[in-house]
């Protein structure tokens, strides 16, 4: 998935620790098999290829990702979409050529992108593209689901004080001992702890336009794209979500970055999450 993932738990013995996260590591593997778009292999690409010819019944894991990201992008406006990897495909090569994509590439992209052209059928569990060449990007999703698998492995083994990391997403259990909760803080654009709180039982994601960005002919664009513009966001934002679970925060975190704080806000209310966000033009 792109990214380190960072296990710390306390066990019983050191038996129980190490087996314990070999287990839940090997799940984040299974999930990065499951859906990562930069595997050729993968069951999502194997979806992207074959799914515009007819219905693919697809693993739990996959079909359930797909409704949430499905439902926040219908409650989002569009602002999540997880069909927005032919754009994201156009701005990694633009990463390394520093150079825009055209108009027409932009406009041809766009023909292959909107959440209402992934069609979900429940009772069969297949999924459906409504056109060939679609590419759908997990990258806003999928690792906030991971460290909720992770967890929900760790404490099989009897274990409920742990905490997982992957990049910027991180889903606690039960705080360490005698503690009210895990020191986890929200940081500023310069990387610097803004603020610091003790959390349990919760998620916490941060996303944002201020480490991966690309700047040409004096513009500076974001990873995360606009699914109504095809663009990086020109904007400075930082954004960090406390949800009940890493999937509601992982994705939250990217849509609230594209909503801008004043309807971020709103969204994360319906969901009973807490947003902290810090914002600037550049224009």
């Amino acid at each position: 998935m792109g990214v380190a993932a960072r296990i710390v738990l306390y066990a019983p013995n050191d038996y129980i620790a190490k087996w314990a996260c070999s287990r839940a590591f090997l799940r984040i593997a299974q999930l990065e098999e499951t859906m990562s778009d930069y595997r050729s292999d993968s069951e999502l690409m194997w979806l992207c290829r074959e799914g515009h010819l007819a219905p693919v019944r697809v693993s739990n894991d996959l079909f359930f990702v797909l409704r949430k990201a499905l439902e926040l992008s219908q409650r989002s406006n569009g602002a999540f979409d997880i069909t927005v990897g032919p754009f994201v495909s156009l701005w990694r090569r633009a990463r390394k050529t520093k150079q825009m994509p055209t108009e027409n590439e932009l406009n041809e992209a766009k023909k292959l992108v909107g959440w209402q052209k992934v069609q979900l059928d429940d009772s069969n569990q297949t999924v459906k593209l409504a056109v060939a060449g679609m590419k759908l990007d997990l990258g806003g999703i999928a690792k906030g689901y991971a460290a909720d698998c992770a967890l929900k492995v760790i404490k099989k083994f009897g274990i409920s004080r742990a905490l997982i990391e992957l990049g910027g997403d991180i889903v606690l259990g039960d705080p360490p001992p005698d503690r009210k909760g895990w020191r986890i803080g929200i940081l500023d654009e310069k990387g610097k702890p803004k603020k610091v709180l003790e959390l349990a039982n919760c998620a916490v994601s941060t996303s944002g336009s201020t480490e991966q960005f690309i700047e040409i002919d004096g513009r500076r664009y974001a990873h995360i794209i606009d699914p109504k513009t095809g663009l990086g966001l020109t904007k400075l934002v930082l954004v960090t979500v406390i949800a009940k679970d890493g999937i509601t925060a992982d994705s939250l975190a990217t849509a609230l970055c594209v909503l801008g704080e004043k309807e971020g806000r709103k969204l994360a209310e319906t969901y009973g999450s807490i947003a902290f966000f810090q914002e600037k033009s550049l224009d």
